[in-house]
């Protein structure tokens, strides 16, 4: 791992990958780009870890987009699809994901976030698309129709303006919000709460949010019954039940 981005994971199976660039913002340089996509790869194959906080070093940004001054040097047309490291959109990953937004997410810092499958925002954060500003397009920001209502995605893509964490929360984009201080606490405690459920119940149940997404409602539900069928076929699926009778904890084993 470069140190322009952070991996840790720790006893417990909580992945934190951390944007180490706080004097650039934690734009997505190249350095960057390439971390990410390297601590991806790392959290997925990585056995011991069951979840993944991203967040950014710092108390201004957690990312605050492409780097421009990248995309001058380069003559940066067209992005190629993959050049930004995307969970679940330009990544394979099928563990759960949650951002941990410490400051502004402009722009691409706003598409990462997005791309993770839960946000906790501290209640200084920002969140904006502000390519309408600098002439740059926001293809990615399409999978928002699902997140927002439509008026509110309309305002944010059409005029770039910066939202607050507590609008941002209001209107469904952020889980959660934190105080500055407490903002990983947070983003541990809502890590645990999911880790707490069955391993395969949890992929399943993720898969089945995403389905819904891509399908009408009868091909969601037929998708979904597929999906949970290996969660209800496991001896995790006897052992959640045999703990609730005998008033214990239950012995997840993922299979």
């Amino acid at each position: 791992m470069s140190d322009a981005v952070l991996y840790a994971v720790d006893a417990d199976g909580i992945a934190v990958i951390t944007i180490n660039r706080p004097e650039q913002r934690n734009c997505l340089s190249k350095d960057v780009r390439d971390g990410l996509r390297a601590a991806w790869k790392r959290f997925e194959a990585d056995a011991t870890a069951r979840i993944a906080i991203l967040t950014g070093s710092g108390e201004k940004a957690f990312c605050a987009g492409g780097d421009l001054k990248e995309m001058v040097d380069t003559g940066l047309k067209v992005p190629p699809r993959d050049m930004f490291p995307v969970p679940y959109e330009t990544l394979t990953l099928s563990k759960p994901t949650i951002a941990a937004v410490n400051g502004v997410a402009f722009a691409g810092g706003w598409m990462i976030a997005q791309g993770c499958d839960l946000c906790v925002a501290s209640t200084t954060a920002k969140f904006a698309i502000t390519e309408v500003k600098v002439g740059r397009g926001s293809p990615w920001a399409a999978p928002l129709i699902h997140m927002l209502p439509q008026r509110i995605f309309m305002e944010i893509v059409l005029t770039g303006k910066a939202i607050t964490a507590q609008r941002a929360y209001e209107v469904g984009l952020v889980n959660r919000l934190a105080e500055p201080a407490a903002l990983m606490d947070t983003a541990l405690e809502l890590a645990h709460e999911v880790i707490e459920g069955a391993p395969l119940s949890v992929a399943a149940a993720r898969e089945t949010v995403m389905l819904s997404t891509e399908m009408g409602r009868a091909a969601a539900l037929d998708a979904a019954w597929a999906a949970h069928e290996t969660a209800y076929n496991s001896h995790d699926a006897q052992e959640g039940p045999r703990a609730f009778a005998e008033k214990r904890k239950p012995q997840w084993t993922g299979r």
